[in-house]
């Protein structure tokens, strides 16, 4: 199975059996996901659902939470992991939000990477989700389970993006993050993946590698 039949194959499955596949994260806005995004860097979307709802009724707007201190929002993210960094990113991206950008996120990778806490993966998430624009955000899910199926051979997670990119289509591009996303949770787990349960696994080059052995 080469590359291109690899790729049209997973695809396919996904397309028939996973229609609908969103982000787990719980948001409103685009204001709210740029919260939860940032605040979901190493840690489960489970725990950032449980601490965004009380830090947003509180700071529901860029302008609102830009006027807060460092330790009024580390008050309500204590739970997260790195709650000192992550209060001093959220304070930093919503005082740049209000000064420099109108209160409005913005849909360009660029300009939403000058946003402290903001990095790539973060601002193709946002481009993605809430603009419906073709980046593929990839964590540690995403990075795992694409190297796995033999989707990529990627040694960073730029290099996995730019292989991703190349073959899914760009209409698909949006809700293949989630595929592959929800895919490294429940059933390509990293220390053991259900194979015996994976629909996929006869396409996948690390399944079909192991059999070999």
């Amino acid at each position: 199975m080469n590359i291109k039949e690899r790729y049209e194959n997973i695809i396919k499955y996904f397309v028939e059996n996973k229609p609908v596949a969103e982000t787990e994260l719980k948001y409103n806005n685009a204001f709210e996901l740029l919260v939860a995004v940032i605040l979901s860097a190493q840690c489960t979307d489970k725990r950032v659902n449980l601490i965004t709802p009380k830090l947003l009724t509180k700071f529901p707007t860029a302008n609102l939470m830009s006027k807060a201190s460092v330790e009024d929002i580390f008050s309500f993210i204590r739970t997260c992991s790195y709650p000192n960094n992550k209060a001093k990113h959220l304070l930093g991206m919503a005082t740049m939000l209000t000064n420099d950008f109108n209160n409005i996120v913005p849909s360009d990778i660029n300009e939403l990477q000058k946003l402290p806490g903001v990095g790539r993966k973060t601002a193709n998430v946002i481009a993605s989700v809430i603009y419906n624009k073709p980046t593929m955000a990839v964590d540690t899910h995403v990075f795992r389970v694409a190297n796995r199926l033999g989707l990529t051979i990627a040694k960073t997670p730029l290099d996995s993006e730019k292989q991703l990119v190349k073959y899914i289509p760009a209409n698909l591009i949006p809700i293949a993050h989630h595929w592959l996303i929800l895919h490294g949770r429940y059933i390509c787990l990293a220390r053991k993946p259900k194979c015996d349960e994976c629909e996929i696994s006869k396409y996948c080059k690390h399944f079909n590698d192991m059999k070999k052995k």
